[in-house]
């Protein structure tokens, strides 16, 4: 039996340093567990961006980002969705925050004029609590 010998430059475990940096987009905001769902959004709602407020379209069960005005069921948030998703020409899967703390901040960067703060916090599941980075107390 003999061995040969094969080429280290391509193998995974070649010896060598690798980096990568990771910036956290401040979405966490505190230590309550995450607790998440898995849902569909809709095909034509684009690309939905991390911590947009989802609501459900009650016609299809499908979710579309949630606007105050709206009247197809979606006007009430079902969470904040977890990862941004590109549904711009067909359904995707996603995950949405159903419990947890979030930052003011990094919800409002997202969700655009159709709610405020205060309003979108009383429309939230009681799972989801809304805070300031700095203080971790409610806006």
């Amino acid at each position: 039996m003999t061995l040969t010998a094969t080429n280290q430059v391509n193998s995974p475990f070649a010896p060598g340093v690798s980096s990568e940096v990771f910036i956290p987009d401040q979405l966490i905001a505190g230590n309550l567990k995450l607790v998440t769902q898995n849902y569909i959004i809709a095909s034509g709602a684009g690309v939905v961006n991390r911590g947009m407020p989802m609501g459900v379209v009650t016609a299809t069960g499908k979710l579309i980002p949630s606007v105050a005005t709206a009247a197809d069921g979606s006007e009430k948030p079902a969470g904040l969705l977890v990862d941004t998703t590109d549904a711009t020409t067909a359904d995707q899967s996603c995950g949405l925050y159903m419990m947890g703390e979030f930052n003011a901040n990094s919800v409002s960067a997202v969700m655009g004029a159709s709610w405020t703060i205060p309003t979108l916090m009383a429309a939230l599941p009681s799972g989801i609590f809304i805070k300031t980075a700095l203080s971790g107390a409610p806006v």
